[in-house]
């Protein structure tokens, strides 16, 4: 029991490092990994194990949760001398918590079941903010027996599990999710600029969509925040507060537009969104209007 203590996280970034920070406690005993190390040694401070390579963190852990950027840091984690299946122990769980695509998921199951791993998709959906709160959506594929084991581990975290089914589904829920969001943010952006061209506000649209459900808090968090930046700010400022996020949003539409390529499923609005959504980050929107030429 005590060897099931050892908990491993790597990824500490936005929303990574409040998930791992929820994990400190008498419960687990929490280990961490980043290549950024004053995030490592911040959670260290807090009472974690702070760990030098990804090898030390998996020969400590029965549960290893990911969560980094894409399917490249992902994979390179996974293998290699220096890598999880080569150093974790029979029987532990990892935990992909990043936005990747399915048939990588699917992929690294089979490798890691090849090992004696038990590989799952966990990807989460709340933010940074729900993360430090705990209150974070977290959708999983896998066994039931998995889930029941990790369940401890992610509700320091959750707030809501939802088992979606077999491993893959909980990624697969996580990109059409993702794809919904995405395109409403370009929605309360374009219909921002139509109302403010009209002598409306934002707030006034926001009270509206509010009360039929068309408009949800976080649209019109993103669109006023970025509109404030934007209207004093410059280039670099739009780039420093919305180009991380803005470069993410195109990564995961593409993981969508990848996995459904792969069922056959034909996505227009996805491909538009994908293909617009950095401009619509950086308010850069409005320079590029849409063209009407088949």
């Amino acid at each position: 029991m005590s060897d099931n203590k050892n908990v491993g996280y790597i990824g500490l970034g936005n929303i990574g490092k409040p998930s791992a920070q929820r994990l400190i406690g008498d419960a687990f005993k929490a280990h961490v990994y980043d290549v950024y190390q004053p995030a490592v040694d911040e959670l260290v401070e807090a009472g974690a194990i702070g760990c030098a390579s990804v090898a030390e963190l998996a020969s400590a852990c029965t549960h290893i949760g990911i969560c980094v950027r894409d399917d490249a840091q992902v994979e390179a984690l996974l293998h290699g001398e220096d890598g999880i299946f080569a150093n974790a122990v029979s029987g532990t769980r990892v935990a992909i918590h990043s936005t990747v695509t399915q048939a990588n998921v699917w992929k690294w199951h089979e490798e890691a079941a090849a090992v004696g791993i038990r590989l799952i998709d966990a990807p989460i959906t709340g933010g940074a903010h729900r993360a430090a709160d705990g209150t974070l959506c977290y959708m999983v594929g896998g066994e039931a027996s998995d889930i029941e084991a990790l369940t401890p581990v992610f509700e320091t975290s959750a707030e809501k599990i939802v088992h979606a089914g077999p491993v893959g589904s909980g990624i697969a829920l996580k990109l059409c999710n993702n794809f919904i969001q995405y395109t409403e943010f370009v929605a309360m952006a374009e219909a921002t600029r139509l109302a403010e061209a009209s002598g409306l506000s934002v707030d006034v649209l926001r009270e509206v969509g509010m009360s039929n459900g068309v408009v949800n808090e976080q649209m019109h968090m993103f669109v006023s925040g970025r509109n404030a930046v934007a209207a004093s700010g410059s280039d670099a400022d739009m780039e420093q507060f919305f180009g991380a996020m803005a470069r993410l949003g195109r990564k995961d539409l593409e993981c969508a537009l990848t996995t459904a390529a792969e069922k056959g499923v034909v996505m227009p609005t996805a491909q538009f969104i994908c293909d617009r959504i950095e401009d619509v980050f950086l308010a850069k929107d409005e320079s590029k209007p849409v063209s009407t030429e088949g």
